[in-house]
């Protein structure tokens, strides 16, 4: 039953992505206030169908950043990354390249000033930068995911230069979250469990570490509360 009802989430979760997404396609394109508008209202159309759907809530834990910063979170699930754009007030993600070319997904990403980067490229920490560069101009949350992809819950992975890189180079303070919710969205599972889908944001990190320290203090403060989130 638990699989059924996971299927007609799945299904009913990408029909509003089509609708909403083609609907608010000319306003995304005339206005980025739009597209955050469309994206954030999608997201919480996804919280209301997974609520009914399967049981699944998501809730919200610490302060959530308001001014301009870098969010450094755990990345269990596609759900985290649903949660973050619908709870922050102007996310910019880095991304995988090759997110940009996902139909509506990276249109949208795209129109908000997400980052794309090409992890494979010798020059992918130069594009970074570059790419969150040109959109400082519109102050907002610059969302990367330290350990570089989706790690599943438990699993220790290290945590790459990536968010150093942003720290030092753009003198940003960062917001560390906290993520369980690759429990109840598996990476390549079609289940999706009911109960609570967490996000916390933990105590801001201000700057002046150098990228060794900050890395060390990031590590330290989002496994832990991650793994806290576990036991829910």
């Amino acid at each position: 039953m638990l699989l059924i009802r996971s299927l007609i989430f799945t299904a009913a979760m990408y029909f509003a992505l089509l609708v909403m997404g083609v609907a608010g396609a000319i306003p995304a394109m005339l206005s980025k206030d739009w597209a955050y508008w469309f994206m954030s209202r999608y997201c919480h159309v996804v919280f209301w169908l997974m609520r009914t759907i399967v049981g699944l809530k998501v809730e919200i834990r610490g302060h959530v950043p308001q001014g301009e910063c870098i969010v450094a979170a755990k990345h269990q699930s596609f759900l985290d990354i649903i949660i973050l754009m619908g709870t922050l007030p102007r996310p910019k993600f880095v991304m995988k390249k090759s997110v940009k070319w996902t139909p509506i997904v990276g249109f949208y990403a795209m129109q908000i000033g997400c980052a794309p980067v090409d992890r494979q490229s010798r020059g992918a920490m130069g594009a970074m930068l570059e790419n969150v560069a040109e959109e400082r101009a519109d102050p907002g949350q610059i969302v990367i995911y330290p350990q570089g992809t989706r790690v599943a819950p438990g699993v220790v992975a290290r945590y790459k230069r990536g968010a150093a890189a942003l720290y030092q180079s753009f003198a940003l303070p960062c917001v560390p979250a906290a993520t369980n919710a690759g429990v109840f969205w598996g990476r390549n599972s079609l289940l999706r469990k009911p109960g609570v889908a967490v996000v916390e944001f933990l105590p801001e990190i201000p700057v002046g570490l150098d990228p060794a320290a900050f890395i060390t203090q990031l590590e330290a403060e989002i496994e832990p509360a991650s793994d806290r989130l576990l036991d829910l």
